[in-house]
């Protein structure tokens, strides 16, 4: 007699498939929502759910509630986030422009989104929180190289001047407001960064 026990772990698989996809596809209804111009406190269960082709009472079985929704959402997307940029090379000057340019290009203006709301929202400083201390921690590792010899008050100051170049508002200058293309940003971050990462 053939034993069930294939068959069941099949089915199982292929359920846990299947729930997977639909926890994604809700997260992408939650992201795109806010995406599309809705502020956080705006977004309702029911949006996401007809967005995500699914019943309120799918997602809340998914998530808990609104807030398990947005935690999830926001751990993605920084878990996105980190598996772009962590490949930057330390020491690897040209290597790294090109890293944050593209993450700039593909998330810059996502990430304007949520820093125009932290003020306002509670959640959302703890998402833009933690965006600022894995951009320093990724600058401190990328740029190590070019930060030793400097110490105290020095080192300080130059890992803070490498942040704040590196920083989103300053792809949003001198590309969305001074309307340089990808490639001039490119060029232009690195004439800004090439002076602070003279060995000392």
């Amino acid at each position: 007699m053939k034993s069930g026990a294939p068959a069941r772990s099949y089915v199982m698989t292929k359920r846990a498939q299947s729930a997977a996809a639909t926890a994604e596809r809700i997260l992408d209804a939650a992201a795109g929502e806010f995406e599309d111009g809705t502020p956080i406190v705006g977004i309702t269960l029911e949006a996401v759910a007809a967005r995500a082709g699914v019943s309120v009472q799918t997602v809340l079985r998914r998530f808990g509630d609104k807030d398990g929704l947005f935690a999830a959402s926001a751990e993605r997307q920084a878990a996105r986030v980190a598996a772009e940029r962590d490949p930057a090379v330390a020491g690897d000057l040209a290597g790294a422009v090109v890293n944050l340019a593209g993450h700039y290009e593909r998330d810059g203006r996502l990430a304007l989104r949520l820093l125009a709301e932290e003020s306002s929202s509670p959640f959302m400083a703890a998402v833009t929180g933690a965006g600022r201390a894995f951009h320093r921690s990724w600058c401190e590792r990328v740029f190590a190289p070019f930060l030793d010899g400097l110490e105290g008050a020095g080192r300080r100051r130059r890992l803070a001047q490498i942040v704040a170049v590196c920083d989103v508002y300053v792809w949003k200058l001198l590309r969305l407001d001074a309307g340089l293309s990808p490639q001039a940003y490119r060029e232009a971050l690195l004439e800004l960064l090439e002076p602070l990462t003279r060995r000392p």
